[in-house]
């Protein structure tokens, strides 16, 4: 009786493809009724620039997920022993009926049977049920995990002018080679654990 061991696969999905229209260009001034046009030139610097995030890194360091797999794994740890202890306890019940099973009438016989039935039933249920609440439990935090990650991303994706953030986690996907200058993963890390100590405050 053990629930699935949290292992977060899930989780590598919330930086999945997050695509950004880029938002910069030209932006306009007006002095003393003249139309001037300035620009920023980081923005437009990177306007056409794909950048991408190596997933296992940013799963790995960023303190939020580090937070909610301790969480979890306790959840976890904590169900499968009640579970556990549950079993053994019915496990004792059955050796004590085995053990006593010669000195009983066939009524008793018959009435202890049906009792260890029932509670093996509803053991079954408590196991399938403490199993779904926790499968429900860990994808709302996988949800909240990927919307963190993702809302951040737009947000990053605008302000630098980036018109496409893409997932890499080595031996998956589909980016086979991409050059190092397009690596954001260090200051998106960095930006994410930023935002997540302002929320603990």
């Amino acid at each position: 009786m053990k629930l699935n061991t949290v292992k977060f696969s899930g989780l590598a999905t919330a930086i999945a493809i997050v695509s950004v229209m880029s938002a910069c260009g030209n932006k306009e001034t007006k002095t003393e009724g003249t139309t001037t046009k300035t620009s920023t030139v980081s923005v437009d610097a990177n306007k056409d620039k794909i950048v991408f995030v190596d997933s296992d890194s940013l799963l790995n360091k960023y303190e939020y997920f580090k937070v909610l797999k301790t969480k979890m794994e306790a959840k976890g740890k904590a169900a499968d022993a009640d579970l556990k202890a549950k079993g053994q306890a019915f496990q004792r019940d059955m050796q004590q009926y085995q053990s006593q099973a010669n000195g009983m009438t066939a009524e008793q016989r018959a009435a202890t049977e049906e009792r260890l039935s029932r509670k093996q039933q509803e053991l079954q249920a408590y196991q399938q049920n403490a199993g779904a609440a926790f499968q429900n439990e860990q994808a709302k935090e996988q949800e909240a995990l990927y919307n963190k990650v993702a809302d951040y991303l737009k947000t990053y994706a605008k302000e630098k002018g980036y018109k496409m953030v893409l997932k890499y986690q080595k031996g998956m996907g589909d980016i086979l080679f991409a050059d190092e200058s397009l690596d954001v993963t260090s200051e998106v890390i960095k930006g994410l654990n930023e935002a997540y100590a302002k929320e603990k405050k």
